[in-house]
């Protein structure tokens, strides 16, 4: 009897403890779901956010792609001033040389003749009024300045004319369509207006496209995503029924030394 007593008070010990073990492991478990939904909106959001659609691919805000700094600042009107005073600059150029008929070499000339004409009574008319003589700084193109304008206009070209030969090769069908259609466009548009006003046409737009997307980019980019989508759509029923019919030269894959 003592012996079984001693057995059965040690079953309720192990017992006891098996609960307690299993206890803590539940409320350990527990607070694991409890904590996972708190993560979970949030790692679920952030998958959210990396899946939106965003216009040619664009993983920066609007203020970087345009090249950040002042020129952006002017372009997304941070500053309405001065966005105005260029924009307005940029009109009274047009309607002068355009709709006036005003000439750019005619304007130069003109202008340094008042200048040169103004500063030099006013020199002279000095010594007899009793003033300082007008001051008039010195002006030179930094050679840093000039350097890295030429750098950087060298580094556009490059990456033009490389473009250039990507899409003529014959790589990508995808891109060498649009430019085609781009370069149709734009000579369509040249030859009905001059550069001044082509010019004039693209400086307004820079001036009100990006603010205008930047202020309306969720709803762009949504009709932007159903209209590539379609375009997918169309594009692949061309490519089945004509693009991929159409025989492909022996060289194709072979690297270009």
């Amino acid at each position: 009897m003592a012996e079984h007593k001693e057995e059965s008070a040690a079953e309720s010990l192990i017992d006891k403890i098996t609960e307690k073990f299993h206890g803590d492991s539940s409320s350990d478990s527990d607070d694991d779901k409890k904590s996972s939904p708190s993560s979970g909106p949030s790692a679920a959001a952030e998958a959210v956010k990396a899946k939106i659609y965003r216009l040619f691919g664009r993983e920066k805000p609007v203020h970087k792609v345009l090249g950040g700094g002042k020129p952006a600042d002017v372009f997304l009107w941070r500053n309405k001033t001065v966005s105005a005073a260029t924009l307005g600059g940029a009109t009274a150029i047009w309607v002068l040389f355009e709709l006036m008929e005003y000439h750019l070499l005619t304007l130069l000339c003109h202008f340094l003749i008042l200048s040169l004409a103004v500063i030099f009574l006013w020199s002279n008319a000095s010594n007899f009024i009793n003033k300082s003589r007008p001051h008039i700084p010195e002006v030179s193109i930094p050679e840093d300045l000039a350097v890295n304008i030429a750098l950087s206009l060298r580094y556009e070209i490059n990456w033009a004319l490389a473009s250039l030969r990507e899409i003529a090769l014959g790589r990508d069908l995808k891109k060498f369509l649009p430019v085609i259609a781009g370069l149709w466009n734009v000579s369509s548009i040249a030859n009905s207006c001059n550069f001044l006003t082509l010019f004039y046409i693209v400086f307004v737009i820079l001036h009100t496209v990006p603010v205008l997307y930047e202020k309306y980019e969720d709803k762009v980019d949504a009709f932007a995503e159903k209209a590539e989508a379609e375009f997918r759509k169309h594009y692949a029923v061309v490519h089945a029924k004509y693009l991929s019919k159409i025989p492909k030269g022996p060289f194709k894959d072979k690297k270009i030394q």
